[in-house]
């Protein structure tokens, strides 16, 4: 299959040309035909190259699920930089740790957005490699979008630009939060970000008679890669929600004719305990997929039954592993959607390292879409993939005989938060630092709602006056809102082992 286009630049100008006037892209303010994007990829391209924008450089996208976002990140590709998503729920300080890192010369930023404009509050004199901030409009028109789009007017070296872009190329560097606290760059090319989104695509069975919302962010690999990327190779209508309604959500299902939802199971809990679901025709709905959270049987019985959704699938997959791994695949029964992940996908090998007397050990994914390795950190690189090329997923499963995975626990302590990953090294520094804290232990304890929520056990100094609320407080103020504790419980002291490490299972124990 090497005639398949295997950059993204190739993709978008082949799907451009296949696919001319076929919606693309449709958000309320605007839509886009695949040539109309491919005209408006090109000229922010131009306009990146007229800011001095090198082939290679790395370009920062920091704004909720607006085509402002899909144009950026296209166009970014096309002008041969690497893309460098960052969570809308970061801190000022997180972003800038993040911007500081990669170097990235531009950034696009979104305006006020929930009524903050943290873009505002970054310290530019301490990002001096940042040399542009371009600001998207989202709740008011205090954008710089249109002056940075304006620039775009001479096209002579986009194209040669776009064609330069190899497959091995990196083509995106994703964050995922560090087990040290500090967050690691995935480098992932040009081939593996479309390969892996291709095969996920498969399993689902998209075509371009579909019409895709995307509720997951952009950011995410699942907004980006199993969302923007998936459309763009299989003709298929990306219609982004800003943010989370499930009314919007319904509304947009019935005028839209959507026909795949991907979400985090409360996303369909959600809809489907909906007072006023009778009053949205849903039935367009044809190919469901979720994950990170165990899911019960149940709930995928009503999306079959109520939701009346054909395909519902489970995943399973990580940052470093392209966003993918394995998937369910579309004659799979309910209970297996249900408990397992399914079997791998993207030319993936699964194995489990030295199982127990049920199986269950780490799980190990090898192939082509196993991520480069980690910016700028040959160290970390060799921990996660090993010399015979498997990397060490740090989560712990077994497979059944049908070669299904079921993931079990983490190897690690990180838990998933409303299917954002936490990891308690982080907020344990952050809580350090809070006056009267002498040590904390944080673990996940189980939330109907986000599948999981952070818990503090806090061991306070002598004399200190501390109470859950200035703790949860305190955490606010320096962490993303999925990374803050909802409830924090005081101790005389932690359970150690002999080695001095906290014993976590006994703090998991006590809840």
């Amino acid at each position: 299959m090497s005639s398949d286009p295997r950059t993204i630049p190739q993709v978008l100008d082949h799907i451009a040309d296949r696919f001319r006037d076929h919606p693309a892209l449709v958000t309320d303010d605007r839509t886009f035909t695949f040539a109309q994007l491919r005209d408006e990829v090109r000229t922010a391209a131009a306009a990146m190259i007229d800011l001095g924008i090198e082939a290679g450089d790395r370009v920062a996208i920091w704004s909720p699920n607006t085509w402002h976002w899909v144009v950026a990140c296209l166009a970014t590709h096309y002008a041969g930089g690497v893309l460098v998503p960052l969570n809308t729920r970061y801190t000022a300080s997180e972003a800038a740790d993040v911007i500081g890192r990669t170097g990235a010369p531009l950034l696009f930023a979104s305006g006020e957005f929930l009524g903050a404009d943290k873009a505002a509050s970054l310290d530019r004199n301490a990002l001096p490699q940042l040399r542009h901030v371009v600001r998207v409009p989202i709740e008011q028109d205090d954008g710089t979008w249109d002056e940075f789009v304006a620039r775009g007017t001479d096209l002579t070296e986009v194209d040669s630009r776009a064609a330069a872009v190899t497959p091995d190329d990196v083509s995106d560097i994703l964050f995922t939060s560090g087990t040290t606290g500090r967050s690691k760059g995935a480098l992932c090319a040009h081939r593996q970000s479309l390969a892996a989104p291709a095969a996920w695509a498969e399993c689902g069975q998209l075509t371009s008679a579909d019409r895709y919302l995307c509720i997951n962010p952009f950011f995410h690999n699942f907004g980006y890669k199993a969302g923007i990327l998936a459309c763009l190779q299989t003709g298929a209508t990306l219609i982004p929600q800003l943010t989370f309604d499930p009314e919007e959500a319904m509304k947009a299902v019935a005028q839209h004719r959507i026909t795949v939802l991907p979400g985090p199971p409360t996303i369909y809990q959600t809809l489907l305990d909906h007072p006023r679901r009778g009053d949205y025709d849903l039935t367009s709905l044809r190919f469901a997929v979720t994950g990170a959270a165990t899911i019960p049987v149940v709930l995928i019985e009503r999306m079959q039954n109520e939701l009346d959704i054909d395909i519902v699938l489970t995943a399973y997959g990580l940052t470093e592993a392209s966003g993918f791994g394995t998937m369910c695949r579309a004659d799979d029964d309910a209970v297996t959607v249900a408990t397992t992940c399914g079997r791998p996908i993207a030319d993936f090998e699964l194995r489990i390292d030295a199982p127990d007397d049920d199986g269950a050990g780490e799980v190990l994914l090898r192939g082509p879409n196993v991520m480069l390795g980690y910016l700028d950190d040959p160290e970390a690189t060799a921990a996660a993939i090993d010399a015979d090329g498997w990397l060490h997923t740090g989560d712990v499963g077994r497979v059944d005989d049908r070669g299904n995975l079921q993931i079990t626990d983490r190897l690690k302590d990180m838990y998933i938060c409303g299917g954002f990953n936490v990891y308690p090294a982080e907020v344990e520094q952050v809580l350090a630092r809070l006056d009267g804290v002498a040590e904390s232990a944080v673990i996940g304890v189980p939330d109907e709602r986000l599948g999981e929520v952070g818990k503090a056990f806090v061991v306070t100094k002598p004399g200190a006056e501390l109470n859950e609320e200035t703790v949860i407080a305190y955490t606010r103020q320096h962490l993303a809102n999925f990374k803050v504790p909802r409830s924090v419980e005081f101790l005389d002291v932690l359970p150690r082992n002999p080695g001095g490490k906290v014993v976590k299972p006994m703090l998991r124990e006590r809840v």
